[in-house]
């Protein structure tokens, strides 16, 4: 996909991609916490801590990680710091059992310098108060043991004594206990040392330097509100980008001018942009309200476009000069005004307003125009013309009021056009086209022009029973609005009438579709009975009526006819060389 497309399907999906971008923002509000916040995450530190030397058996690590763990350590050091939220400073630090013999404990913070600071508070406040606590523990078993000293001393005192006052023959039997009780007394003697050695020094000691290390400090781990909020739309406005490409990959319908002419085998005359909401409420036909608005040029194209591959009756010459009545009334039974037929496969195609734009267009030509609006299920040419509601071609088709054209034809807010509404139908749409051919047969005689406003052609028959009655077929379609397969319907549909096809009116485009291959937009001069390309222009000249010119009609309007149509082609193709 070339890039000016890829922009035509971000335009398209637009409110696609403003949703994304707006649910990222809103959830990017909701999880990132009000103002600048403190990336506590940013640095690492980690100390190493250790039984002083000599200390043996009395401290083991478990014991030091549960007293590690507690409130009081965290009570500790964040008093040392000057910190007043405690279970911040709680959440900032990890406390491990590197081995039997050393714990680690891992602390975060948003600086180098906060992050050594914080470890070395937490670590010392566990030397100082595990030690405090070993202390206040060995002074209590010191106490224990002196008041258990101070018992086995008595009994070596009672047994010293029982020895001297013994005989020297009873002497040897009282050795044993008077031994067993110094043996007592020294071991109890020998651990209240010990703790007083404890009590008096440090029971943990921090083993090496603090370990610091950066561990975050990229945009996505930013704590900025803003950056963070920034993010949120690139990644919202990234993923609509994916989701429209995708959703675009998906959408066959018909957008482009080459996708047109491929699903309707017809050629593209005329290509009208996209109309804003302000022009599509306008009251009248965007050619009258806005002259020289893009949309209305555009339509001016498709008039003159329609002129040249339209009836030979419809790119005459009209006179020059005003007609009186007479001479008018002598001229349209003479040459009888061409009937134009604008139908779509679907609704909201544009019909209605290119058939109130086309007439606006052709009465800028000096042509008179009747517009009959046979959209008996949905009629709204007469708001686009400013005309209430009455009696229109329902009542006319039916029989049952005003048969007389005179009283129907009804002057619009356009000069020179003229319509008939469609009337209230009360019969069956279907069943009203059925004396069409009469109505048409009076109606040329009233205009130079007449177009046809019909019912959508998949949706309903009427415009296929209209068709056999027009001198040349207009089909609209609304970009977006038609797949290919209901595109190829209405050409099926259309090749098996008869009916000189002028072309495709392409509506709602947001850019140029591109030029068509080179080779395809030629290929009709190498086919029989192919109409050569001719410069567009807004008339032909007056064709002296004594040299009648039978003009072919293009290949892929005689699809399906036989071998009968090409061969009269060809020969017309003779008489034209």
């Amino acid at each position: 996909m070339e890039p000016a497309n890829h922009f035509l399907v971000l335009r398209r999906y637009w409110r696609l991609l403003a949703g994304c971008t707006v649910a990222a923002l809103l959830i990017g509000l909701l999880l990132t916490p009000t103002g600048d916040t403190v990336d506590n995450g940013k640095w690492q530190c980690k100390v190493a801590i250790t039984p002083v030397a000599g200390s043996g058996e009395a401290v083991r690590a478990d014991q030091v990680l549960s007293y590690a763990g507690g409130s009081d350590v965290t009570t500790a050091a964040a008093k040392k710091l000057g910190v007043t939220d405690v279970a911040a400073l709680a959440a900032r630090r990890t406390v491990a059992a590197a081995s039997t013999q050393m714990l680690t404990v891992s602390v975060i913070g948003p600086t180098q310098h906060n992050c050594a600071e914080t470890a070395a508070a937490f670590a010392e406040a566990i030397i100082n108060g595990y030690s405090q606590e070993s202390a206040k523990s060995a002074s209590e078993s010191i106490k224990r043991l002196e008041a258990q000293a101070a018992t086995q001393q008595e009994q070596v005192n009672k047994f010293q004594q029982q020895y001297s006052a013994a005989r020297p023959a009873d002497q040897p039997k009282l050795q044993p206990q008077l031994t067993a009780a110094l043996a007592s007394l020294t071991k109890t003697l020998t651990a209240i040392s010990d703790l007083q050695n404890v009590s008096q020094t440090d029971a943990i000691q921090q083993w090496g330097s603090i370990d610091a290390k950066e561990v975050s400090g990229n945009l996505l781990s930013s704590p900025n509100r803003g950056v963070r909020l920034a993010l949120a739309v690139v990644l919202g406005l990234a993923l609509g980008v994916v989701a429209a490409l995708m959703l675009s990959r998906m959408d066959t319908r018909v957008r482009t001018r080459n996708g047109t002419e491929e699903a309707f085998n017809l050629p593209v005359i005329g290509e009208i942009p996209q109309l804003s909401r302000r022009h599509r409420r306008l009251r009248d036909p965007l050619v009258v309200a806005r002259p020289s608005d893009p949309g209305a040029e555009a339509f001016r194209s498709l008039r003159s476009t329609l002129l040249l591959t339209g009836p030979p009756s419809l790119a005459a010459q009209l006179a020059e000069g005003n007609l009186n009545p007479a001479e008018l009334v002598s001229r349209r039974l003479a040459q009888p005004a061409p009937v134009i037929l604008v139908m779509s496969g679907r609704s909201g195609d544009g019909r209605t307003t290119t058939v109130a734009n086309l007439a606006a267009a052709l009465a800028e030509t000096g042509r008179e125009v009747l517009v009959l609006d046979c959209d008996f299920r949905h009629p709204q040419a007469h708001e686009h013309f400013g005309v209430g509601g009455g009696p229109g071609m329902a009542e006319l088709l039916s029989g049952e009021q005003l048969p007389e054209l005179d009283d129907l034809i009804r002057r619009t807010n356009v000069d020179g056009v003229h319509l008939i509404t469609g009337g209230n139908a009360t019969a069956y749409p279907a069943a009203l086209v059925l004396r069409a051919g009469e109505v048409l047969r009076r109606a040329r005689r009233h205009a130079d022009v007449v177009l046809i406003d019909s019912s959508p052609l998949l949706h309903a028959n009427d415009a296929y029973d209209l068709v056999r009655h027009a001198d040349a077929v207009l089909v609209t379609v609304r970009a977006g609005n038609v797949t290919p397969e209901q595109a190829d319907r209405v050409s099926e549909l259309l090749s098996r009438t008869g009916v000189p096809v002028a072309g495709v009116a392409l509506l709602g485009t947001l850019g140029t579709s591109g030029r068509r291959n080179r080779d395809n937009l030629h290929a009709g001069a190498d086919r029989p009975g192919a109409v050569p390309s001719q410069p567009a222009g807004p008339a032909l000249r007056q064709l002296p009526a004594e040299e009648p010119v039978h003009r072919a009609s293009p290949t892929w309007a005689r699809r399906g006819q036989g071998p009968a149509a090409e061969s009269a082609a060809g020969g017309h193709e003779g008489e034209l060389r």
